[in-house]
C-alpha cells in the first residue's frame, strides 16, 4: 500500500523548464503547488547510478535534504532497440556541450550510429521515466512508465523538448513535437508514470 500525500506544496527536484511545466500541468487538477528546483536556488546534484530509479532516488533525496520539503525526481531517457538500449539513463549526457544541452546534435549522433549499423526500419525505441517521490522522513515511493514507438528522420516538429522531435509513439504518424502538448501529456512516458502516482499517493 502506497503512502498518501498530504501535503499542499510539492517540490519538482528539476531544472528542465520544459520538465516543471509538464509536471506543474499533470498536478493542477490535483490542487497541490509545485515548486521547483531552480526556483530555489538549489544545486543539481552528481547523477552517478547506471539506472533511472538509482538516479531519481539521488536528485529527490538531496532535494528534501536541502528543503525539508517531501520532493519528486523523475529520472528518463529514450532506449533504441538497435543501439542495445542506448543512451538510456546517459540521454541527457548524450546532448551535454560546454555552452549547455544540445539535443539536436544528439539526435543526430543517434542518427548516425543507428545508420553506422545498417539499422532497419521501424527503428523501435521507448522512453521511460522513473517517478521517485520522498517524504522528510526518508519514505520513499517509486512509480516507472513507458512509451513505446519509433524514430523518424529527419526530425520533425518544434513543442515538447529532448528527443521528442525523433520520437513518434505507436499508433499515431506525427513526433511528440508535433503533438499538442495537451496530448503528449495524456500518452507520454511521464504519464503513465504519474497515473500510477496519482492513483497509489493522491487516489
Amino acid at each position: 500500500m502506497s503512502r498518501r500525500f498530504d501535503g499542499q506544496r510539492i517540490l519538482i527536484a528539476t531544472h528542465n523548464a520544459g520538465k516543471l511545466d509538464e509536471m506543474r500541468q499533470l498536478f493542477e487538477p490535483h490542487g497541490v503547488a509545485v515548486v521547483g528546483a531552480a526556483e530555489l536556488a538549489l544545486p543539481e546534484p552528481e547523477e552517478t547510478e547506471t539506472s533511472f530509479i538509482g538516479n531519481a532516488r539521488i536528485k529527490a533525496h538531496a532535494a528534501v535534504a536541502a528543503t525539508g520539503l517531501p520532493a519528486l525526481a523523475d529520472d528518463s531517457g529514450i532506449e533504441v532497440d538497435a543501439l542495445d538500449g542506448q543512451p538510456g539513463v546517459y540521454t541527457a549526457d548524450w546532448a551535454e556541450t560546454p555552452n549547455g544541452r544540445d539535443f539536436v546534435m544528439a539526435m543526430t549522433k543517434t542518427h548516425e550510429m543507428l545508420e553506422q549499423r545498417g539499422a532497419r526500419e521501424p527503428r523501435s525505441a521507448r522512453f521511460c521515466a522513473t517517478l521517485v517521490l520522498a517524504w522528510p522522513d526518508g519514505h520513499e515511493e517509486i512509480f516507472e512508465g513507458t512509451v513505446s514507438g519509433r524514430l523518424v528522420w529527419p526530425i520533425r516538429g518544434r513543442t515538447g523538448h529532448g528527443y521528442d522531435p525523433m520520437f513518434q509513439p505507436d499508433g499515431y504518424d506525427i513526433t511528440f513535437a508535433e503533438m499538442d502538448p495537451a496530448e503528449k501529456n495524456r500518452i507520454s512516458h511521464r504519464a503513465d508514470a504519474f497515473k500510477k502516482l496519482i492513483a497509489g499517493c493522491f487516489g
